[in-house]
Parts: C-alpha cells; structure tokens; sequence
C-alpha cells in the first residue's frame, strides 16, 4: 500500500461538480493499493499516517500528530500511485489492485482511521475526481507498506 500524505489547510473532492467531502486542517490522503496487499499493509499504513508528527506544535514544529491536534483525514483512493512510467510513455498500472480487491481495503483503511478517532471524508471509489488540496508547508510525505 502507498499513501502519499499532504498536510493541509483545507481539502476537498468533488464528483461531476459535486461536493462529496471536505475537511478543514487534517491531512489529505491519497491511497493506493498494490495487488498484493491484504488487511496487514492496510494497518500498517493507517497506524503511520494517523501518529506521524508533521502537524506544528505550539512553537510550528513537527512534533503533533493529526490526532493529537484534533485534525481531519480527507482520504481519496489513487490507483494511479503505483504507475509505472520506467518504459515508454504510457504508465503501466499492473501493480494497481483490481477494483473488487481495492475498494475494500480502501474501505478498510478509512474504519480504522475512523476506529482510531479520525473523522474521516472520502472521495468516490473509482469516479473521476476533483480533488483540491491546499498544502500546508508544503509537507508532503509517502507512506509506504513494508
């Protein structure tokens, strides 16, 4: 699993001019996933984005978490993560889980933000998006499963 995690001001996604979530100062994740990830990277990926310290103190260092500072996670499936672009010119997506394996351990890594005490929006699972992230920093991090 790959997230690649952007410290926002404020995040939004929409769906055909349509609003679908927003969240305030948080974190904006974009989550893929790889073929053969199952619950374990899901958690793992979770438990890092919630506890990293890349939200400012008192004093704006990194030294808070998204849940210590009360934060809000946008979280938006990206299959496009796990593009390969090492040959030719059109990105090979073969590492990209399917859809019907994808969607729920999307599903899975939202609950368990969620179960951690995240309020947690999303975007629409396989729609085109729009997504607008204002970075924070910017502080853009990827999170990888091991």
């Amino acid at each position: 699993m790959r997230v690649l995690v952007q410290r926002v001001r404020r995040a939004r996604v929409s769906v055909a001019g349509e609003e679908v979530g927003a969240i305030g100062a948080g974190l904006a994740l974009l989550v893929g996933v790889h073929v053969d990830d199952g619950e374990a990277e899901m958690r793992f990926c979770a438990d890092k984005c919630a506890h990293l310290r890349i939200m400012g103190d008192d004093e704006g260092l990194m030294n808070r978490s998204v849940l210590d500072v009360g934060g809000q996670v946008l979280a938006v499936s990206q299959f496009t993560l796990y593009g390969d672009c090492r040959k030719g010119r059109r990105p090979g997506f073969t590492d990209a889980a399917r859809p019907e394996v994808a969607e729920p351990l999307y599903d899975s890594f939202c609950r368990h933000l969620e179960g951690l005490g995240l309020t947690v929006q999303r975007g629409s699972f396989g729609a085109h998006m729009l997504v607008e992230i204002d970075n924070d920093g910017p502080v853009t991090l990827m999170v990888e499963s091991p």
